[in-house]
């Protein structure tokens, strides 16, 4: 190929997340030798904007809270200006693209869905490709599912997170994406296991639960909340670590304290370096209502920690039921089960350690990597 493949990769910011962590990983993995990346951020925000890699082209819109002024009338007035420059942007796609990205694409890609709309109003000929992690299922908005489905249709390309996700769409609504693939997002586990050394941990109340996600009500915290205290009260000593943080921090910290758990209920907020919380525990629990393909099941395997997780998305493509790890349902009783029995039955979690040592060979990242490689290259030459 004589000259590289210009990519443009769009996202809104770079909180800690799943999406932001494959994102990262793509940018940092793909072949500098076939692609000449740029990377357009809206806003220069969150915890992981200082992992972006330095050799690729960085374009930024707008600041983000963290460099804003901290009095709180100038920062204020600094939000809203923020806010109606990006609506401004957001309205008129063609300034955007001539006053602040000037340059020419061969791809545009759309990481997430709240991405969409901008890459298909893009005033470029270039080949716009989508990427859906999103489990369907669980939004009882069927106007806004629909609107996101349909959306997918207009792209040259769709790639989705798991088998699930797009299966998902097609028993729903009955639509189909004959211009898509199944990529599983990358698991960087000899990361994982050198990150999970870095410092010592020390929990008071064992055993301990691990998890980690976002606090968002469909993580399904409130209902592992009510396990815990319930498996306490019947006599079952331990503790859970949840790292994470949301919009559902205040309302989880009243429910603990309610519930007269803080002292074993361990909201641990965001982690830049989550794994020696979860190295130092001895099992893993994932209460979600829906998840697509959880890069956190790898890795957690990965660093050979017992896992239950609900039966959801595309979990099961990432766990052998009762071979490699415990399936439950989204429900209090089946997590008050699958939790009661890694407390009380030391050979299944003894099992599930020494087969998971075999299981993690699944996640190849060469592979992926291959895949979405070839992908793009696909793409290129249908716009030549």
């Amino acid at each position: 190929m004589s000259q590289k493949i210009k990519v443009l990769f769009r996202h809104r910011s770079m909180e800690m997340g799943g999406v932001e962590r494959v994102l990262l990983d793509l940018l940092e993995n793909l072949p500098r030798e076939l692609f000449d990346i740029t990377f357009f951020l809206t806003m220069n925000q969150g915890e992981l904007r200082k992992s972006i890699p330095t050799d690729i082209e960085l374009i930024t819109l707008q600041k983000g809270r963290e460099d804003m002024s901290r009095n709180k009338f100038f920062r204020t007035l600094q939000l809203i200006k923020r806010n109606i420059i990006l609506t401004f942007y957001r309205n008129n796609p063609k300034i955007l693209y001539r006053k602040i990205i000037k340059k020419d694409f061969d791809i545009e890609i759309a990481p997430t869905y709240s991405e969409f709309d901008n890459i298909l109003s893009s005033p470029l000929n270039s080949r716009k490709i989508a990427w859906f992690h999103t489990d369907v299922s669980y939004d009882p908005n069927e106007k806004r599912v629909l609107s996101r489905v349909n959306a997918l249709k207009k792209f040259d390309w769709v790639i989705f997170g798991s088998k699930q996700t797009r299966d998902i769409i097609k028993d729903l609504y009955q639509i189909e994406y004959p211009k898509s693939s199944v990529i599983y997002n990358s698991i960087k586990i000899d990361e994982v296991k050198a990150k999970a050394l870095e410092f010592p941990v020390h929990y008071d109340t064992t055993p301990v639960f691990s998890s980690m996600g976002r606090l968002h009500s469909r993580k399904n915290y409130h209902t592992l909340m009510k396990v815990h205290k319930r498996l306490l009260d019947e006599g079952f000593l331990h503790s859970i670590a949840v790292i994470g943080g949301g919009s559902e921090m205040e309302n989880l910290q009243r429910q603990a304290k309610e519930l007269n758990i803080e002292n074993t209920f361990l909201l641990l907020d965001s982690q830049i370096n989550p794994y020696p919380y979860i190295k130092n525990s001895d099992y893993f629990v994932l209460p979600s209502e829906s998840e697509s393909y959880p890069l956190t099941i790898g890795e957690v395997m990965g660093l050979n920690i017992p896992v239950i997780s609900t039966n959801v998305g595309g979990i099961p493509e990432m766990i052998e039921h009762d071979f490699d790890g415990y399936l439950v349902e989204p429900n209090e009783n089946s997590i008050y089960e699958g939790m009661k029995l890694f407390l009380t039955n030391t050979e299944i979690t003894d099992k599930f350690k020494k087969n998971m040592v075999q299981s993690v060979e699944k996640f190849d990242n060469k592979k992926i990597y291959s895949q979405v490689t070839s992908v793009f290259q696909k793409q290129y030459q249908l716009k030549e």
